[in-house]
């Protein structure tokens, strides 16, 4: 096969792939991204598509908040529509020891300018009268929204290509190596491509890259098990969390329950499957209707799942390499990645264009895992 080159190339074709390469070929950069499956198939397309500011790690805020104004711009940006829905979100608390945690993450954002309420448990239930007894305090963030995974990342990548990108699905990388100040690629048809920089947003698959050039990362594949039920009166306006992660849930205009169930179900990254077990589907179920009672005769319709990559201090891996200069790496989302998908693609197309973002990623840094990692209580609880 012949040679081709690009100015970069992205490895993996989910949201924060497909994000930066649009970003880069609107600033006028060739871009080629490759896919070794479909655009958007594994956590990209199939997790929950909350776009949830509140309760997020104190160093994401910037970035989170930045991805949030693109969300927002979604439609004039990308010229199609994603589901893009501001419903809010409701963070549940059922004893005073959540509640106390509610109100940390509360401050947390208000310190960072978002606008957070507080409801006590006779409001709770004036506002949202489906709500069972259990909860005895929430918190309300209005700028919350939601959006459809499932077609917000073709999306991009549809619009990426408007603007020049060649989108490569399908496609698998069999090597990568260093050419003189860029980096050379050789892809599964025997094509060669070279490139300038090279990014490494590639999921679960990441460490193929990264440790090919001295870089590694403690990641772990799980899958979200996700969950939808037949259509049921509509009543349920925001996204909705109970904050000892027992479940999420939200309803869609046509009706529809959608459901995330936790902890995550075991993922193949070799087999490139996440099956979800039974047992998983009806303890979600259960635990649904203890916080809307009025759900729980709903029928569940559909389950699925993908693989995410999880790192232990739950903390997304985003930066350059120490390694090797020209390389870039954004992986590791541990299930947060949809919501900061497109701030990250543009930072990663301001540090590959402009040397530098405005926003700080020093908490992101792969560098981090040259010593022991930080285990966060929340992936103990998940995980262990």
């Amino acid at each position: 096969m012949s040679d081709r080159a690009s100015d970069v190339a992205i490895v993996g074709g989910g949201l924060i792939g497909a994000w930066t390469a649009f970003f880069l070929a609107r600033r006028g950069h060739s871009v080629t991204v490759i896919e070794k499956g479909l655009v958007g198939a594994q956590s990209s397309g199939v997790n929950f598509g909350n776009l949830r500011l509140q309760g997020r790690f104190p160093g994401q805020y910037p970035l989170s908040l930045r991805s949030q104004a693109l969300w927002e711009d979604f439609e004039a940006l990308i010229g199609e529509d994603c589901e893009f829905e501001q419903t809010g979100h409701l963070y549940l608390a059922y004893d005073e020891a959540e509640q106390a945690k509610l109100e940390g993450y509360a401050s947390v954002s208000e310190s960072y300018g978002l606008a957070i309420e507080r409801v006590g448990p006779a409001e709770l239930r004036r506002r949202w009268p489906w709500l069972g007894e259990r909860a005895v305090a929430a918190t309300f963030s209005a700028r919350d929204a939601t959006a459809n995974p499932r077609i917000a990342t073709p999306a991009v990548a549809r619009a990426a290509a408007r603007l020049g990108a060649v989108i490569r699905e399908n496609t698998r990388v069999t090597a990568v190596d260093r050419a003189g100040d860029g980096f050379a690629l050789t892809l599964a048809d025997g094509t060669q491509l070279s490139c300038g920089a090279l990014v490494n947003c590639a999921g679960a698959w990441a460490l193929d890259i990264a440790e090919r050039f001295g870089e590694t990362a403690p990641v772990f594949p799980a899958g979200p098990p996700q969950f939808v039920t037949e259509p049921f009166p509509y009543a349920i306006g925001p996204s909705v969390q109970a904050i000892d992660g027992s479940v999420i849930f939200r309803q869609i205009p046509r009706g529809n329950i959608i459901l995330a169930g936790y902890p995550r179900t075991a993922a193949d990254p070799e087999a490139n499957r996440a099956p979800v077990p039974p047992a998983k589907t009806l303890a979600a179920m259960r635990a649904l209707a203890r916080v809307a009672p009025i759900l729980a005769h709903c029928h569940v319709i559909r389950v699925w799942s993908g693989i995410e990559a999880y790192l232990p201090d739950m903390i997304p891996v985003i930066g350059p390499s120490e390694t090797a200069a020209g390389l870039f790496h954004a992986f590791g989302f541990c299930g947060h990645g949809f919501q900061i998908g497109p701030g990250v693609g543009l930072c990663l197309s301001e540090m590959i264009v402009d040397g530098a973002t405005q926003t700080p990623l020093e908490p992101f840094s792969i560098r981090r895992f040259r010593q022991a990692a930080t285990v966060s209580e929340k992936f103990r609880k998940e995980f262990d």
